[in-house]
C-alpha cells in the first residue's frame, strides 16, 4: 500500500499553471489520507479561474495514479476566501503582475522595486511599476520623474515613464509635500482606478510596491488585483524576519504564490575590504530554505543606492555593470525564471 509521502512526492510533478514551482510547494496540498489503495486529496485554492482547479484536479489525478499499488483517487478542490471580484478579471495587455511586499517599513521595499523594475527593463523586458504606498510614495523621487499623466480620448491615464518603465503613483497626482489623509475605502479606489484607469499597454511584468505592513488594505488589495505572485524584501535580522512570515502567509492567504526572498543590506565592505555585517548575515536565505520558498538574492549596503535613490537614477541603471546595479539585475533575471 504505498504510503501518505509517496503521494506527496507524486504531487510534486504537478505544477501550478504558468509557474516552474509544485503545488505541494504552494502550499495548496492540505489533506493526505491513504486507505486499501484508495487515495483521497484535498487541495485548496482562493479565487482562481475554474480552468486553473480543474486542470489541477487532473493532473494530480494522473500523478497519484502513477504510484504503485494505487486503485482509487479521489481529488477534492476546495475554494477557500473572498470569491473574484470584477477587477480581479485579467488586465489586457500585461502578462505578469508582482507584488513587492515588506511586513514592515525600512527594509528598502521601495528601492528594491525600483531596481527591480529597471534590473527587468535592463533584461530586455517591458515593465511598468505602480506605486500603491498611497500614504508615503516614494517612487517618483527614486526614479527621478514628476510629471501629471497625461490622458487618452477615452479619458485613460497615460503613466510617465523613465528608463524603460511606465509609472503611476498617487505622487504624481498631489501637490508637493501635500499629505494623503485617507480613509481605507478611498485608497482602494484610487488603486483599481491605477489599474482600470491607466493606458499601460503592452507589458511583460507590472510591479506593484506595496504599503509596508500586512493590515487590511493590503490585503484587500491581494484580493483585488489579479497577482501572478509575491516577493517579500527583509533585511537580514530576526526582527524583520519575525514579519516576513506574517508576509507570507498574507498571501498564502489570498493564494498568491510567493516567488521568492530578497534581503537587503546584507552586509557593509569597508574601503579597507572589511566585510562588516551591521544587521547579521544569512537570515533571508534560511528564512526561504525553511518556508521551502527560492532565495531570490541579497543586496550589500552599497552608498552608490542610497545616492541612486535620492538622485533619481536607480543603481541598476547607472551601475549596470558593476556590484551596486549587479546585485538588483542579478535578482531580475532569478524573478524571471520564476515567472516562465
Amino acid at each position: 500500500m504505498p504510503s501518505e509521502q509517496e503521494i506527496t512526492n507524486a504531487l510534486k510533478n504537478v505544477k501550478y499553471p504558468g509557474y516552474s514551482r509544485d503545488i505541494v510547494s504552494f502550499g495548496l496540498v492540505k489533506e493526505v489520507a491513504v486507505g486499501n489503495g484508495a487515495v483521497n486529496v484535498v487541495l485548496e485554492l482562493s479565487g482562481g479561474k475554474p480552468e486553473v482547479a480543474e486542470q489541477l484536479k487532473t493532473e494530480s489525478e494522473r500523478a497519484i495514479r502513477g504510484v504503485p499499488g494505487v486503485s482509487k483517487v479521489f481529488v477534492q478542490v476546495r475554494h477557500q476566501g473572498a470569491a473574484p471580484t470584477q477587477q480581479q478579471n485579467r488586465l489586457p495587455g500585461i502578462k505578469r503582475i508582482v507584488a513587492v511586499a515588506s511586513g514592515k517599513g525600512g527594509v528598502g521595499k521601495s528601492t528594491a522595486s525600483v531596481n527591480l523594475a529597471c534590473g527587468l527593463a535592463h533584461l530586455g523586458a517591458s515593465v511598468g511599476l505602480l506605486d500603491c504606498d498611497i500614504y508615503g510614495p516614494s517612487i517618483p523621487l527614486m526614479m527621478g520623474i514628476n510629471q501629471k499623466p497625461t490622458l487618452t480620448d477615452e479619458g485613460k491615464m497615460i503613466p510617465p515613464s523613465n528608463y524603460g518603465v511606465k509609472l503611476m503613483s498617487i505622487g504624481f497626482l498631489i501637490e508637493g509635500d501635500q499629505p494623503v489623509i485617507w480613509r481605507g475605502p478611498m485608497i482602494m479606489k484610487t488603486i483599481q482606478q491605477f489599474f482600470g484607469a491607466v493606458e499601460w499597454g503592452e507589458l511583460d511584468y507590472l510591479l506593484v510596491d506595496l504599503p509596508p505592513g500586512t493590515g487590511d488594505a493590503q490585503l484587500s488589495l491581494c484580493q483585488t488585483v489579479p497577482l501572478d505572485g509575491g516577493v517579500i524584501v527583509t533585511t537580514p535580522q530576526e526582527a524583520s524576519l519575525g514579519v516576513v512570515r506574517k508576509g507570507i502567509a498574507m498571501f498564502q492567504k489570498v493564494n498568491v504564490p510567493i516567488l521568492g526572498i530578497i534581503e537587503n543590506m546584507s552586509y557593509f565592505t569597508t574601503p579597507t575590504g572589511e566585510r562588516v555585517e551591521i544587521f547579521g548575515h544569512g537570515g533571508g536565505r534560511a528564512e526561504a530554505e525553511r518556508q521551502n520558498v527560492r532565495f531570490l538574492g541579497e543586496v550589500p549596503l552599497f552608498t552608490e543606492i542610497r545616492e541612486g535613490g535620492d538622485e533619481g537614477i536607480p543603481v541598476a541603471i547607472s551601475k549596470a555593470d558593476q556590484p551596486p546595479g549587479q546585485a538588483f539585475i542579478n535578482i531580475a533575471s532569478n524573478l524571471k525564471q520564476e515567472l516562465p
